[in-house]
């Protein structure tokens, strides 16, 4: 734009004065904010008797923003439920331009301008002058003229495919003899441009359809949790297409104070997405708490989605309480897709929390083979999800972009604060963990050993036993156009034992990672029994058995006293307390197999049950006659009863809909302030009811009037919330019809 005249310059915010002279302008950092631009900017006198109105002059500008038109329908932004131009990058649009009288080009200049965030300059991103021309060409900014009718002309706007993603302000200037003479300040105008997986130059390019109806425009997801030997699923809104939401995400961008000449760039922003979607270092999105304790807020298995959480956070800028590791990927993906980056939630399971970088979570027993807690520091969770959002990455080789690892569930510092990622899945596959960012602790989550070892009471340390295989198992994220479970262990690690797992190995060792006992450490040689234990499916509330079997390889004759320790356990593997201590003495013939039963009483562990209903058992074993330990841990997560939803009648867009909830008390025992939490995208809002009590035995039930906005398969989503039970669910899939024509 040309400088400002002096009355302009007087309208505008002064820039601080306690700006250095190492930088004419303040980091431009906020797309809320804006700076007033002169409708008039006059080079030349205007001589006496000449009217500006007589020059071409701008009446109104049509933006074809409708959800049908053609704009919304071709840029698939035309679920948004948004009043404004949404379009990506890299893609031609049309706008309308109605002037005063016919449009000359002999005589007449003009021109669109983009505009966002204060201070704008050109070489920024910031101000986009659009020139008109003859041919659009891919890659770079222009207008063409596509029809002409009386005093209207339509414009084909090509925008850049590296363009910042953010909401511009639209101006037409024209050029007059005296100056620029250009439209006022109209909201009505803004136009939201989003990253584009349907363009091959746009960075997060995405070259298949299903894939991008999956990780773009998907609304639901679906979260696994549990444990390995029993995963289990829930379905989340990420609601990236509901009012308010696009705006909600674009302040994220603000709050994490990323400079908007950066906003175009996916890495910056997953990278400052990852920090800003937790509230550990700065008064992010979403507070996290582990601790069974969620007074003054929400626990997190009670969210069902995401839309709530970034609306309360948009409208108050403080932290929304509380968030899990489902509820910082949830609501992260929701950030992602809505932008334009396709995105996904993976959950690994048993995933490592290596305290000590060392790639080995160390396990501690005594010299009788119960385990130390003081010494044992490391954890392993039942499961942790993450994100992953496909991308090119320049600033790496060839050969690591599209799926890369973003997690902003606050694990460990980065760079001075709480986020992890984006770190690209290939080059933890190979071991390449020098390519920023984290890819050392992403690596260690699934490639961690478990060392047991024996501390003796001279100091030293004995390793009894090393379990190379337990730590990222299994790693899984949602089928494409279904519920299932897609297994991508493969995509991070090669298959255990082979040549190309040892190479990944060596390769993350030779870029630093630790891989070390300590000195005073000695491995004792194998041992002619094998131990292993089996704990039985049970409902919550219910007794059941942990089997354990010993299996003497040898022809010598054994005696061993084990030891089984019965775990209340927070998903993240920390320990709240011990439930169950039991001894038993095992004799083992030569060649020959004993199995040993422990009762596990309901009784013994309800009252102290969290809210995931996680057991965690470690059952140790100490050969009398060779001093040898054996150990083994496993984790059980008991079966929770579920809600029930009903939908009688019929479902049709605009139409009244009756949605039941229904949920039986099974505990022995009254619930007491229950929460019932019901969503459904397309269907209704949020919505939510308190239930002060229901009897042991009995069932609630819950009646809720909506008018569905959407048809096609929906789905339902509720979930039940008290001290007493938590992770209750309950989904529905519904076919809504549209509504029929009069």
């Amino acid at each position: 734009m040309s400088e400002p005249t002096h009355a302009d310059k007087e309208k505008k915010k002064p820039i601080p004065s306690s700006l250095s002279g190492r930088r004419a302008l303040p980091p431009n950092i906020s797309n809320a904010e804006e700076d007033e631009v002169p409708v008039m900017e006059m080079t030349a006198l205007v001589p006496r008797g000449v009217n500006l109105k007589d020059f071409l002059e701008v009446k109104e500008v049509h933006m074809f923003k409708g959800d049908r038109d053609v704009n919304k329908q071709e840029h698939h932004t035309d679920k948004y439920y948004h009043p404004k131009l949404i379009v990506r990058r890299g893609q031609p649009f049309l706008i309308q331009i109605d002037f005063n009288r016919p449009y000359n080009p002999e005589k007449d200049q003009f021109w669109v301008e983009y505009l966002i965030g204060r201070y704008p300059q050109q070489n920024k991103g910031t101000y986009i002058p659009i020139p008109l021309v003859e041919e659009l060409q891919s890659g770079t900014w222009g207008a063409k003229i596509t029809w002409k009718e009386d005093s209207s002309i339509r414009l084909s706007i090509m925008s850049a495919p590296t363009c910042i993603v953010g909401k511009f302000r639209l101006y037409v200037a024209v050029l007059t003899p005296y100056g620029i003479l250009r439209t006022k300040r109209n909201a009505e105008t803004d136009t939201y441009i989003l990253f584009n997986p349907w363009c091959p130059e746009d960075s997060v390019f995405l070259d298949d359809e299903k894939e991008r109806e999956e990780y773009v425009l998907n609304d639901l997801g679906v979260v696994f949790h549990g444990d390995i030997n029993n995963i289990k699923s829930r379905s989340w809104n990420y609601g990236q297409f509901e009012e308010g939401i696009l705006d909600a995400c674009l302040h994220l961008m603000d709050r994490a104070k990323l400079d908007l000449s950066g906003r175009g760039n996916p890495v910056k922003i997953s990278r400052v997405g990852s920090a800003v979607i937790n509230a550990k270092d700065d008064e992010g999105v979403v507070a996290g708490s582990w601790d069974n304790i969620y007074a003054y807020g929400v626990a997190p298995s009670a969210w069902t989605g995401s839309v709530d959480i970034l609306l309360e956070y948009h409208s108050s800028g403080t932290p929304v309480r509380y968030g899990q590791c489902w509820v910082f990927a949830g609501v992260f993906n929701t950030f992602l897709r809505c932008i334009g980056i396709p995105g996904r939630i993976v959950t690994n399971y048993s995933s490592a929390h290596d305290n000590d970088a060392n790639l080995q979570l160390d396990v501690f027993v005594d010299e009788e083979g119960k385990v130390d807690p003081k010494l044992t520091k490391d954890s392993i969770w039942n499961y942790h999800c993450w994100n992953e959002a496909w991308m090119t990455r320049p600033d790496l080789p060839v050969g690591f972009g599209g799926w890369q690892v973003v997690d902003s569930t606050p694990q460990e510092n980065s760079d001075g604060m709480y986020r992890c990622g984006p770190a690209s899945v290939q080059a933890i596959k190979h071991g390449h963990v020098c390519f920023q960012f984290d890819a050392p602790f992403v690596f260690a989550e699934v490639n961690s050993d478990i060392v047991y070892s024996k501390a003796m009471k001279d100091g030293t340390r004995v390793i009894e036993h090393i379990d190379k295989t337990h730590i990222g198992k299994l790693i899984l994220t949602k089928e494409i156009g279904r519920d299932g479970t897609k297994d991508i262990t493969e995509q991070y690690k090669f298959q255990e034992g082979t040549e190309e797992e040892r190479l990944a190995l060596e390769t993350a060792l030779m870029y630093g990672i630790k891989k070390q006992a300590t000195q005073d450490t000695m491995e004792q040689a194998g041992t002619d029994v094998d131990m292993d234990f089996q704990v039985e499916n049970a409902t919550l509330g219910s007794d059941f058995k942990v089997t354990v079997t010993f299996r003497n390889n040898s022809h010598n004759h054994y005696t061993a006293t084990a030891y089984l320790s019965g775990n209340i356990v927070f998903y993240t593997g920390v320990t709240k307390n011990e439930f169950k201590s039991h001894t038993f003495d095992v004799t083992l013939e030569p060649l020959a197999s004993k199995i040993s039963e422990v009762l596990i009483k309901s009784v013994e562990y309800m009252s102290q049950l969290l809210e995931q209903a996680s057991l965690h058992f470690f059952v140790t074993a100490r050969l009398n006659e060779t001093k040898k330990i054996l150990a083994k841990q496993k984790t059980s997560v008991l079966q929770i009863p579920k809600l029930h939803i009903k939908v009688p009648g019929e479902k049709v867009v605009g139409k009244e809909m009756s949605v039941i909830v229904e949920f039986t008390n099974p505990l022995n025992q009254k619930l007491v302030n229950v929460l019932v939490r019901l969503d459904g995208p397309g269907l209704l809002r949020t919505t939510t009811k308190m239930f002060r009590e229901i009897p042991k035995n009995s069932t609630l039930t819950w009646e809720e009037k909506c008018f569905p906005r959407q048809a096609g398969v929906r789905k339902l989503i509720a979930s039940l919330n008290c001290d007493a039970l938590r992770h209750v669910y309950g989904e529905l899939d519904l076919e809504v019809e549209r509504k029929p024509l009069v």
